[in-house]
């Protein structure tokens, strides 16, 4: 998931916490075609009308909201975004940037789409092609034990013959700040608590510029996680300009605390790390859309999104595997119930997300012209585990709106609008003032998968995903139908 290039992707999904966002007045107006609501002539802007002619326009989908809820958690629909999943990941597998499992991936998502009715099309784009190749790590004193490494993304690759050398291990960048001369020539363990991962992924994201800078020679940092099998996390590192660069990967909670513990004992430690990782000359690639068009506003849109490729490890299952399928399901979901809202509804599988979003940069390069006929923009990229709220960023104007429309989801019991959207992919439509919003889930276990080996469909519950695809067509629906265009107050 989370900026690469420009402020590391880590950081990104927590990056709108500060973030105030704005939202714009349009057109358009509700009533699915199926009704038998006319048509008003002159659309009105949201803010100029009564709070409660919203309430009972929004109040006026309870019908179609539950036949969309009923669909996909019980009826025809039901385990159908898990069903979809496992078949995907099981099939591809894991999909990283600039693979070939990420061209399969793409294939496999277009012909899918395509069969199920949807108006699908790929947009190209160019994404970092980085290729982890064999990699190892062991302590050799003071005891020999292999340790599980899994190196970061974008990290050069050590020599052939790899790197001996001694190990520093600190807790904090104060720490190896003040012991800045007992770094030269080392390799520097980070031993960091977790605190959160917006807080603590700044290790992962900054940790071997910082260590290159009092002269490591290459960094192993505990996972950014709150628990751990012995397993190691990967995820993208940001190498600072101008700082040489140095191999660095991520170990487990275990043998960061072991060689804490050998640290704190005064005792030598040393490791030999090889790590064949390089990076490759930019590679092709595709967003991948499919879309129901409006019947009234086409040209508007409300753009449901999850990322299609993966890190290299585990099945993608989780990150974001569930967050492309519930964008899918959304309008398979409303396509079987013979609907088609005033607006378009545009599902973007976007690529290159663990990069630090580079092909949603593109695409929003290349649609932002159309910035004023963007009404909505959704991610879900934090799991799809049992829903409890939608997370919203917007004016006030609009998020009265998002009030009512959540409301709508009383029979799943998630109609707690929350502050903030985030989400990598959107980020860019949110800072122009577009209204967006996120999938917040029951996500505890979240990071403790995040990233490794551990993220497969064993992750996943067919109910969570009926649930949390039933949230999103109906939030999605409703916008794309109502009356006027979320307000934006700039």
């Amino acid at each position: 998931m989370a900026w690469e290039g420009r402020l590391p992707f880590l950081l990104s999904i927590f990056m709108f916490l500060s973030m105030l966002s704005s939202l714009s007045d349009c057109h358009p107006h509700p009533a699915w075609p199926v009704s038998s609501r006319a048509v008003t002539a002159a659309a009105t802007n949201y803010t100029a009308r009564k709070a409660s002619d919203v309430a009972a326009e929004v109040a006026g989908y309870a019908d179609v909201a539950k036949q969309i809820i009923d669909l996909a958690v019980f009826g025809a629909a039901q385990n159908r975004s898990y069903r979809r999943l496992a078949d995907f990941t099981d099939t591809i597998g894991n999909r990283v940037s600039g693979s070939h499992n990420l061209d399969l991936a793409i294939k496999y998502m277009h012909n899918a789409m395509t069969q199920d009715g949807l108006d699908v099309h790929l947009e190209p784009v160019k994404i970092p092609h980085w290729v982890r190749g064999k990699e190892s790590a062991e302590m050799i004193a003071p005891r020999a034990k292999n340790l599980a490494i899994l190196g970061l993304g974008s990290s050069v690759g050590t020599p052939p013959e790899g790197i001996k050398a001694e190990v520093l291990v600190v807790q904090s960048f104060e720490e190896l700040k003040r012991r800045a001369s007992e770094a030269v020539d080392k390799i520097v363990v980070f031993n960091q608590p977790f605190v959160s991962y917006g807080e603590t992924v700044a290790y992962r994201a900054y940790g071997a510029s910082e260590a290159a800078k009092v002269g490591a020679v290459a960094t192993l940092i505990r996972s950014i996680t709150p628990f751990s099998i012995n397993s190691p996390h990967t995820g993208l590192q940001d190498y600072q300009d101008g700082v040489k660069r140095i191999p660095t990967a991520c170990i487990t909670i275990e043998d960061a605390e072991l060689m804490w513990r050998f640290a704190q004992r005064g005792q030598k430690i040393v490791v030999r790390l090889t790590m064949e990782a390089k990076t490759l000359p930019d590679a092709d690639s595709f967003n991948t859309v499919a879309e129901i068009k409006g019947w009234q506003h086409p040209e508007q849109v409300v753009l449901l999104s999850g990322h299609l490729d993966s890190w290299d490890v585990g099945q993608g299952a989780m990150d974001d595997g569930g967050g492309a399928m519930i964008s899918w399901e959304a309008l398979s979901l409303i396509k079987d119930l013979g609907l088609r809202p005033r607006r378009t509804l545009r599902t973007v599988l976007w690529t290159a997300e663990e990069q630090g979003g580079v092909g949603a940069q593109q695409y929003y390069d290349l649609h932002k012209a159309n910035l004023s006929n963007i009404d909505l923009v959704m991610e879900s990229d934090l799991g799809t585990f049992t829903p409890v709220g939608l997370q919203f960023t917007g004016s006030d104007a609009a998020r009265k709106v998002m009030e009512e429309v959540v409301k709508l989801l009383a029979p799943i019991n998630t109609t707690k609008l929350e502050a903030h959207g985030e989400g990598t992919d959107i980020s860019p439509w949110m800072q122009a003032g577009v209204p967006g919003a996120s999938l917040h889930v029951a996500d505890s276990r979240y990071f403790w998968f995040h990233h490794t080996e551990g993220d497969t469909m064993t992750v996943q519950d067919p109910q969570d995903m009926n649930l949390c695809s039933a949230l999103w067509a109906v939030v999605a629906y409703v916008v794309a139908d109502l009356q006027d265009m979320l307000h934006r107050s700039c």
